[in-house]
């Protein structure tokens, strides 16, 4: 009277709750990847939480394994600095997100948490994103020897990424620049000086100049319709 596994009819998860940013420590976004050591089979794991408004890093943590008491510690560290409660903290399915100690955590902080549907990546985009541009760096070396030598690239890499790095989902300003709020004060510069060259050679533009700005408001896992609201003030 029961199926079987190969023929268990599909399971259709609901999409995750749509969560909106329109300022920094409101949603964060976090995910664990794997690290190659010189070892095959054997890897460390970096822990990653993103602000989604700002795109910084606020918390990261490189261990030997995965664990909810890893992420729980992380999650403390992070509510010194940030004052969690009230906050979204979004995340994949996995133990080390939905563990006892992790959960409990969370609920004594005021943490809201947020999962992915199973083996959806799409779910988690700002964390997979970024673990993208992590393993694309041209610094990255592929495989660590020790955890110390993943912890100290990753910090060098956090800097980069955090201070120098100008990211394109945010008007082209660092993330610790629009995390610190004096981001407006470079789309200020840019726009006054597009304004002024534009007077000075009309010839040279044969359309409005580009309005820099960043984004107003971020939202994770938009609904259907946000995601059409957001298509027509597009193309308007």
């Amino acid at each position: 009277l029961h199926h079987r596994a190969s023929s268990a009819p599909g399971r259709h998860s609901k999409p995750p709750t749509e969560l909106v940013a329109t300022t920094i420590n409101q949603v964060y976004s976090w995910d664990i990847t794997y690290l190659r050591t010189l070892v095959a089979g054997i890897y460390f794991y970096a822990y990653i939480v993103l602000d989604i408004f700002s795109r910084k890093i606020v918390a990261w943590e490189i261990a030997e394994t995965e664990s909810d008491v890893v992420s729980a510690a992380m999650m403390e560290r992070l509510d010194l600095e940030c004052h969690l409660r009230g906050a979204h903290l979004h995340s994949d399915n996995g133990n080390p997100m939905k563990g006892a100690t992790m959960v409990m955590t969370l609920f004594r902080l005021g943490v809201m948490p947020s999962l992915s549907r199973p083996r959806v990546s799409d779910d988690n985009p700002f964390s997979e994103s970024l673990f993208k541009t992590v393993k694309y760096h041209r610094t990255y070396p592929g495989k660590f020897g020790t955890v110390a030598e993943a912890r100290e690239w990753f910090a060098e890499f956090i800097n980069w990424y955090n201070t120098v790095h100008l990211h394109s989902s945010i008007g082209y300003v660092t993330p610790a620049a629009r995390h610190q709020g004096s981001a407006q004060a470079t789309y200020d510069k840019r726009n006054q000086t597009y304004a002024i060259a534009q007077v000075a050679h009309p010839e040279r533009w044969s359309k409005k100049p580009k309005f820099w700005a960043g984004p107003e408001t971020v939202y994770l896992n938009p609904s259907a319709e946000t995601k059409s609201r957001l298509k027509e003030a597009a193309v308007a």
